[in-house]
């Protein structure tokens, strides 16, 4: 018997009994976790189809261990321009291993997802720079639609909140803007970020 199920945004074809390394979850090892996004499952010879997952079923798994993969080096550079960057990195995993599969299978014990992938919201936004997204997406704040939601009195106690140079930023403009790459008005967005200096009309 064998499934198909997707994990923390990837899908991997799984057994009892087999290990598996995932991107990492927000689980402590040795935690027990279910994951119910089943797209397809065998049962000798027997297979059902999800539309898109199937009902009532869920794999389950024990957290063995957090880990890391092999070092990858990220080179750039630019010819004649002096310009060159070297960074390593090591992608995050977490190692399970499959216990059951089936309706049968256990509840979940704890989150099986990763953390909600955060927009860069610096890159559209006019006046958010890396730390400021770093501030909204802490308070949840984690795509654009999220973004333009938001009051700029609720963004601004959230910059007062962390104090220092923060407290002087002026959110007016950012729910708007992120509205705007939300509508996908992208050209009216640049045109209109050329008159903000910070998030703010010169």
């Amino acid at each position: 018997m064998y499934a198909i199920v997707e994990i923390a945004g990837q899908q991997f074809k799984v057994e009892e009994g087999q290990t598996h390394f995932v991107h990492r979850l927000e689980a402590n090892e040795g935690d027990k976790v279910s994951f119910d996004r089943v797209l397809l499952v065998d049962n000798a010879g027997s297979v059902t189809v999800g539309t898109p997952t199937v009902s009532g079923t869920a794999v389950s798994a024990t957290v063995l261990s957090h880990e890391k993969g092999d070092k990858v080096i990220v080179f750039k550079k630019k010819r004649r321009k002096g310009y060159k960057k070297k960074n390593g990195h090591r992608q995050s995993f977490t190692k399970i291993q499959i216990d059951a599969i089936g309706s049968g299978a256990a509840p979940r014990q704890a989150v099986a997802a990763a953390a909600p992938k955060a927009e860069k919201l610096n890159k559209m936004i006019e006046g958010i720079g890396p730390k400021i997204a770093g501030l909204l997406n802490d308070a949840g704040i984690h795509s654009y639609a999220d973004l333009a939601g938001q009051s700029e009195k609720a963004l601004k106690e959230i910059l007062v909140n962390a104090g220092g140079v923060y407290a002087a930023k002026n959110p007016s403009t950012w729910a708007a803007q992120a509205q705007m790459v939300v509508d996908g008005k992208l050209d009216e967005l640049k045109a209109w970020q050329d008159e903000l200096d910070g998030g703010v009309a010169k």
